[in-house]
């Protein structure tokens, strides 16, 4: 229990940076509906789901491979750490010189309005991939809270960035002050300002972490970075293939419907209401912080802790039912957030948030291709996913429009669980409680329905129904598993 007290705790913390952190990031898509056209919020989903494929390409699996390698004994952590720095940084610095060659050609290819939007992506990828390896670091080394300070400051930065640009510059010119701010400052620019306001925050962030990334000595082993690459290279395609799964349907949506003049409009809609679903991505990303320097440190010990394995991968489902309910039952006031002409896509986030929490599991469940060092098994999950993904996309959206991608998710995402978890039971069996598992999925699917059958034409009492129906859930969970007296922290205050 001492294990996974420690997991709560550090889960905790991360998700301080990155739950407390993104739900604050997640206020600028709310934002851009309210400030920026419909089409330039699909073209700015368009434009972040590029950077999360290059991150991809640029970090090389690396991440899970400095984990795998410097959480051996038997391996030199510090050489460990300055291969994977290393390779990460030339990669991205020949990446940068890349695209600042061929900028106007790429700059055409993506239709972008403004040739310098292609250098600023550019930046903002090569920022962020060489900080992932001192986040890494300072997660292996147990600093979570250093780890979310300097991820919230991150986080902070950008919002504060996005709205002086987009608000309080407008408002300067408006109340008569433009000619203290036209020598950086144009109306037509809002796409971007939202880039720069990214790109500053992503380079003080490299600052501030500069601190990790001169500790290493730039210098690559080339026999442990071979076993490194051997390693992390089918994490790679995983990694593609998993944010392709996430993000193809952005990237390929408007030329899925070459007639349509509304394509990047609907993709605004659809990305907007995407992003209300990211809560239980935000929980995810959390958890997986703490979780794979858990398993790995665990591991390397020699005791079989698949009992702890098992427990962790309950609370996670038992979490992220948790948090869809709340999400689907206080829809209604979590809704007004984004502009009113964004509600038609409301029918998407049920159906997005079951697929996030169907990817959750299945990354739950990856540990057994990784203690194993079978990992070209989760490259092919993914490819096998994204066949998926294209088939639905491709088949689906010209004739039902953005409910395809959604659609296409839920399927590639619940395919992949099942894979894996059959899969993981053959090379490294865990003994996974699925009837308890089975009565909280069964229990939350049926206060769901509960809640959309008995709904009043009163949202206060709508609203007590679906509290007492959350209430349900969460006694049923402390009855069979999670006794208050159990709780870090606070359960000495529960305590008989």
């Amino acid at each position: 229990m001492a294990g996974m007290r420690g997991l709560f705790k550090d889960t905790a913390i991360y998700g301080l940076s990155s739950m407390l952190g993104r739900f604050i990031n997640w206020f600028l898509t709310p934002f851009y509906t309210y400030y920026l056209a419909k089409a330039d919020v699909g073209t700015i989903s368009n434009y972040y789901s590029i950077t999360a494929i290059f991150l991809i390409l640029l970090i090389m699996g690396l991440e899970t491979g400095f984990f795998r390698f410097a959480g051996n004994p038997n391996e030199d952590k510090g050489k460990v750490y300055a291969s994977c720095l290393t390779i990460v940084a030339t990669l991205s610095l020949l990446f940068f010189t890349l695209v600042y060659a061929f900028n106007g050609a790429i700059a055409n290819f993506m239709g972008a309005s403004h040739p310098e939007y292609v250098i600023l992506l550019a930046a903002i990828i090569v920022c962020d991939a060489i900080a992932s390896l001192p986040f890494v670091y300072l997660r292996l080394n147990n600093h979570p809270w250093r780890f979310a300070a300097i991820k919230f400051f991150s986080i902070v930065l950008n919002i504060g960035f996005n709205l002086f640009f987009i608000v309080l510059c407008p408002k300067l010119i408006e109340w008569g002050y433009g000619s203290k701010i036209e020598w950086f400052y144009r109306a037509d620019y809002n796409l971007g300002y939202v880039l720069w306001s990214n790109l500053i925050s992503s380079f003080i962030t490299l600052i501030l972490l500069s601190r990790y990334i001169f500790k290493a000595t730039f210098s690559l082993d080339f026999s442990l970075m071979g076993r490194i690459l051997r390693y992390s290279f089918p994490l790679v395609i995983l990694g593609l293939a998993g944010i392709m799964n996430q993000h193809l349907d952005k990237l390929i949506y408007p030329y899925l419907l070459p007639e349509d003049s509304t394509a990047w409009e609907q993709l605004g809609v659809y990305a907007a209401n995407a992003k209300i679903a990211v809560i239980l991505v935000m929980f995810t990303q959390a958890f997986r912080f703490a979780f794979e320097p858990f398993i790995f440190s665990r591991h390397s010990d020699g005791e079989d802790k698949r009992p702890a394995y098992a427990d962790a991968t309950k609370f996670f489902i038992i979490s992220g039912l948790f948090i869809f309910l709340v999400v689907i039952f206080y829809i209604d006031i979590i809704i007004k957030l984004i502009h009113s002409s964004y509600y038609e896509g409301m029918k998407v986030i049920p159906i997005i948030m079951i697929a996030d929490l169907f990817s959750g599991v299945f990354f739950n469940l990856s540990l057994w291709y990784k203690l194993t060092d079978r990992t070209h098994w989760g490259a092919w999950f993914s490819l096998f996913g994204l066949v998926i993904v294209i088939i639905g996309n491709v088949c689906f959206v010209p004739k039902i429009g953005y409910m395809a991608c959604a659609w296409s998710a839920f399927a590639c995402y619940l395919i992949l669980m099942l894979l894996s978890y059959f899969m993981g039971q053959k090379y490294y069996p865990v003994p996974y409680n699925l009837k308890r598992i089975a009565v909280y999925v069964v229990l939350a699917m049926a206060l769901w329905a509960i809640s959309e059958i008995f709904e009043p034409d009163s949202l206060l009492l709508k609203l007590g129904i679906n509290t007492l129906l959350l209430l349900i859930y969460v006694g049923v969970v402390i009855k069979l598993d999670l006794p208050l007296s159990s709780i870090p922290y606070i359960g000495k205050y529960f305590k008989r």
